[in-house]
């Protein structure tokens, strides 16, 4: 890449330095070919073009390579084909910088080391050939990227590094791929706008040529207005843009950095208001330079010119410039007066004079009276009103058709809102409309709510059809398969029958004839006496004409055994139940007493009548209450406790002249809260009381109801003394209010408590069975996984040998143990390590001397789950689904006899069918069940626990155990490593005391030494002397 010239120009000449260029003028250096070159110059001209198409160059840059000659298109193919082999994949630079991203380091060498991958990066980016920047970004090296400047502290924030990431983009920018990669990326503009917070000069620079080129790019300078306004709120400044005024107009000390520093900065103002909207717009223009202008950019450009810098000074001249250029435009539309922008006196005058005599004066005028009335306090909130008025008049002067080019605009459709403001009857139209579409959008969507119920219940059904067709289809399989092995064992026992009737009379014969001896003799007529008359047992088959009676449908027992006589009946089906008493019948024979009739209905007392079984001993016998009505007022109490339900104001009302008349009251005669719930609930419902009738009667064939509103429903069942006193009102029913109107019309339905219970079995049965046969196979499939594991009866064999060779005396020589003693390993300690247990120690052995143990959980995968079940539960469970099936047999039984004529009513068609479906499923449950509890108790047998128990307890301590084995065996991991650790330290301690101990040896030697030759000088000294 060429050195850069200045920061980019907006007055013309070269493009932004973000574009791709090639260097031709420097000399090509000769490589040496591996590869011969292809003689046909359309084969080369062919490869070549390949080449230049993955480099992705404009169209000037693609003929100059073009127009090169063959040899020199050759070696550059081969130098790019070279560089793509031996440069590093793209994978590997995004795990470089990924590890970067995640470890800290301070290490001048390592800091070294990352500016040099980043670098490479760089180069790579902008010199490898698209089909590397797109193998980048389809590795997420952009994500990469974002999160290296997301997650970067402050030493690499002000690093060279944080430079070239920069770079980076910038590189990746320069293809068209990257470039519209970035620009579709909703962060990547905002993050690289985050790096303005650094006090590196270089980055700075680098993050503010990026953002000016963006400003050229399509779509790019709503992006920048939008990462600025990002990065006020990330910097936490007051308003956007602050931070390039302040770095506008501070000195850094360097020269060259600071003028190139704010070469850049104006560069990009310059390009923020030119380009973009502001190439068309003059509001625009004037909208985003006020912006600059009221945070002191004037003054700042006048102590800018004091640098003397040619490149500052035309970008400088060029903001100048386009102000004046900008300010003439808008004085025509003044007749050519100059505008004061600080002056407000001026500015005013210049309006009042140019609205003066239109209809929009008057609007001025409102407008200054309504500024005139915002309270004028010194604090925020009045502050944010001014700001508000700020940017709606803002908006309403930038936004061109319909859209707004400053992000930090309010989302206000001017023109739209312009429109609706000039015609009152077309908001109201629309609001109107408005309301009549979204109303209708609300049914649509109920409707299709009901819908996808509806269907989603019937393929449920489907699929329970077939599902059961399906077995019932395998099962008469079975069925006729046990039949015809049946009928096979009755002739083969025919066969043997006639052959011992043979014998019979043969040896009969021979008693007869006296051909056999005496002793014979008693001994077959004492065999005989001993078979106890077995020919008399046999039953003789029946005639063949007579058909044997037909195999029994699944569930039912074997057909009775010919020659059984079932004439009595007790085989037979038993006879259906008593139709059940009428459900508004009034009450028992009891004597009625003498109580006067209200003028008006009441409201009801909620209490609970004693039967007259109850009566008799008590205290009530010796009371009479009629003796009291005539010392009440009655009239009073008519008065406190009537059934009419008088709203406060009903009563001003009718005394006030004028007024329309009063609604019909409504009457209430249940609870009050139980009114007010059932009120609640049917508002919840949204469908009316005959929708709600006709969906109990369908059985809800249209899924109007949902399951949990038809659990709420039996809370509101009409009582027979509701549905008595509701009916003494005769004619005033239709003044019922909404609750007690709905108990009434419910109460009509025949059946319609039994009918609501159907409803809701039938709904909540596939979550029950659901819920029910998991259980069921957890504890049927972990039974028969405790039973066959090899390596469970492994284990238990090391425990069993390893508690044998602990104990001695009784607890000695066992042959087995209980299961519940598993999890008494862990009381026993080591006397070494007291964190050591026994367990630990087991753990320890399996893993070296039977690794294939350790995968136990393997074979036990169904323990974890049963040890969560609970026969209790699980038989509650159960007991409610067969006593629901019941009851259901029990309503088709009547209705079958009754029979119904309400129109509408599909409660046998559809109940019959579900209770098809529903008896045979649950009977295959029931088997189930009992082939698990059989699966179960000889599972404990195996374990040596006779009496049955609970599998939550039983399999609790196979889950508790390998919950505790998991654990132990990180712990003996942990406990490896620290003793690892240790023994290392002890080696170094070691090491370091005999190297101590050898340094001290050579010392005293050293000393020694020297003690003997200064001990040897006296000795010779008195030696010469003698």
């Amino acid at each position: 890449m060429p050195a850069r010239k200045g920061g980019w120009c907006c007055l013309g000449g070269r493009p932004p330095d973000i574009k791709y260029e090639i260097e031709t003028g420097t000399a090509m250096k000769t490589l040496a070919l591996d590869i011969p070159m292809p003689q046909d110059e359309n084969e080369l001209n062919k490869m070549f073009a390949e080449l230049v198409e993955e480099l992705d160059l404009d169209k000037p840059h693609r003929e100059a390579l073009f127009s090169m000659d063959p040899q020199k298109k050759w070696q550059l193919y081969c130098s790019k084909k070279q560089g793509m082999n031996d440069t590093n994949s793209p994978g590997f630079y995004i795990e470089r910088i990924n590890a970067m991203a995640s470890i800290i380091s301070y290490d001048e060498e390592e800091l070294q080391q990352r500016e040099k991958t980043v670098e490479n990066l760089k180069t790579a980016l902008r010199t490898q050939p698209v089909s590397f920047v797109v193998r980048f970004l389809e590795l997420e090296g952009l994500a990469c990227l974002e999160k290296f400047l997301t997650l970067m502290d402050y030493s690499v924030a002000e690093s060279s590094v944080h430079t070239s990431i920069i770079g980076c983009f910038k590189a990746l920018m320069n293809s068209s791929q990257g470039r519209s990669h970035v620009l579709a990326h909703p962060n990547s503009i905002n993050v690289i706008a985050q790096s303005l917070h650094v006090e590196n000069v270089k980055t700075k620079i680098a993050v503010l040529e990026i953002l000016g080129a963006m400003c050229v790019v399509p779509g790019g300078h709503r992006k920048v207005l939008e990462a600025m306004l990002h990065y006020q709120k990330y910097a936490c400044e007051r308003v956007r843009f602050q931070r390039l005024i302040n770095d506008l107009d501070r000195s850094t000390g360097v020269y060259r950095e600071e003028v190139n520093l704010k070469t850049a900065i104006m560069s990009f103002i310059n390009a923020v208001i030119r380009c973009g909207p502001g190439k068309d717009y003059l509001e625009f223009r004037l909208h985003i330079r006020y912006e600059f202008l009221m945070l002191g950019i004037q003054p700042v450009i006048e102590k800018l010119k004091r640098h003397d810098n040619a490149t500052l000074t035309r970008h400088l001249d060029y903001f100048e410039m386009t102000r004046n250029e900008d300010e003439k435009v808008l004085a025509k539309k003044f007749e050519g007066a100059h505008i004061e922008t600080k002056s407000a006196s001026s500015m005013f005058e210049l309006l009042r004079k140019k609205l003066f005599m239109s209809p929009a004066y008057a609007h001025l005028l409102s407008l200054l009276q309504h500024l005139l009335l915002i309270p004028y306090a010194n604090t925020e909130f009045t502050t944010g009103m001014w700001l508000l008025i700020d940017k709606i008049i803002q908006q309403v002067v930038l936004q061109k058709n319909n859209q707004d080019y400053d992000y930090e605009t309010l989302e206000i459709n001017v023109k739209k809102t312009i429109l609706m403001l000039t015609n009152e009857t077309d908001i109201k139209s629309y609001q109107g409309k408005l309301r009549d579409v979204e109303k209708a959008n609300e049914d649509l969507q109920s409707k299709l709510t009901k819908k996808e119920r509806e269907a989603e219940a019937r393929n449920q059904e489907k699929e329970e059809l077939l599902d059961t067709v399906n077995k019932m289809k395998s099962k008469l399989e079975e069925s006729k398969q046990q039949i015809a092995e049946l009928g096979k064992c009755v002739e083969d026992l025919k066969l043997q029958l006639e052959a011992e009737r043979g014998e019979r009379v043969k040896l009969q014969h021979l008693v007869n004839t006296g051909s056999l001896p005496d002793d014979a003799k008693m001994g077959l007529s004492s065999m005989t006496v001993l078979s106890g008359g077995y020919p008399a047992m046999i039953t003789p088959s029946p005639p063949s004409g007579k058909i044997p009676p037909p195999p029994p449908p699944p569930g039912m027992g074997p057909p009775p055994a010919p020659g059984f006589d079932t004439t009595d009946g007790a085989l037979g089906a038993p006879p259906p139940p008593a139709p059940p008493p009428g459900m508004f019948g009034l009450p028992g024979s009891a004597q009625r007493k003498n109580v006067p009739k209200s003028k008006q209905p009441l409201k009801s007392f909620n209490w609970t009548k004693l039967d007259d079984n109850r009566i008799k001993g008590s205290i009530w016998t010796d009371i009479d209450d009629t003796s009291l009505y005539p010392l009440l007022d009655l009239e009073d109490f008519e008065r406190t406790f009537s059934a009419y339900q008088k709203k406060q104001d009903e009563t001003d009302d009718a005394k006030t002249p004028g007024k329309s008349p009063p609604k019909n009251k409504e009457l209430s005669v249940i609870d009050g809260r139980r009114a007010q719930n059932c009120t609640i609930l049917l508002s919840k419902l949204k469908i009316s009381n005959q929708e709600i009738k006709s969906a109990v009667l369908s059985m809800d064939e249209h899924e109007d109801i949902p399951k949990d509103m038809l659990e709420q429903l039996l809370k509101f069942v009409p009582t027979s003394e509701e549905m008595q006193t509701m009916g003494e009102l005769g004619g005033e029913v239709e003044n019922l209010a909404r609750a007690d109107k709905f108990l009434y019309e419910m109460g009509m339905v025949s059946h319609y408590e039994q009918r609501v219970q159907a409803l809701y079995f039938k709904k909540k049965y596939p979550d029950r069975m659901a819920d029910v046969k998991p259980r069921i196979e957890a504890v049927l499939e972990g039974s028969k996984q405790l039973t066959k594991s090899r390596r469970l009866k492994k284990l238990l064999e090391i425990v069993l040998a390893m508690g044998n060779y602990m104990n001695r005396g009784q607890r000695g020589n066992a042959r087995g143990f209980t299961i519940s003693s598993l999890t008494n390993l862990v009381d026993t300690k080591s006397s070494i390590n007291k964190h050591v247990t026994l367990l630990h120690y087991l753990v320890d052995v399996v893993e070296k001397r039977f690794p294939d143990v350790l995968k136990i959980g393997t074979d036990l995968s169904f323990v974890g789950t049963a040890c969560k079940v609970n026969f209790s539960e699980l038989d509650k469970e159960l007991g409610t689904i067969r006593t629901g099936l019941k009851d259901i047999e029990k309503e088709l039984s009547y209705f079958e006899e009754r029979g119904s004529t309400t129109p509408g009513d599909r409660f046998l068609s559809v109940m019959k069918q579900f209770i098809t479906v529903a008896t045979y499923s649950f009977s295959e449950v029931e088997e189930n069940y009992v082939e698990m509890k059989q699966k179960f108790e000889t599972c404990q047998k195996c374990f040596g626990i006779a009496e049955s128990g609970q599998p939550d307890e039983f399999f609790g301590v196979f889950d508790a155990f390998l919950v505790a084995m998991n654990d132990a065996r990180v712990e003996n991991e942990k406990i490896r490593k620290m003793k690892e650790e240790e023994e290392k330290r002890a080696h170094l301690e070691e090491k370091l005391k005999k190297e101590r101990e050898l340094r001290l040896t050579k010392k005293a030697g050293t000393m020694n030494g020297q003690v003997n030759g200064s001990d040897k000088e006296p000795r010779e000294k008195e030696k010469t002397l003698k």
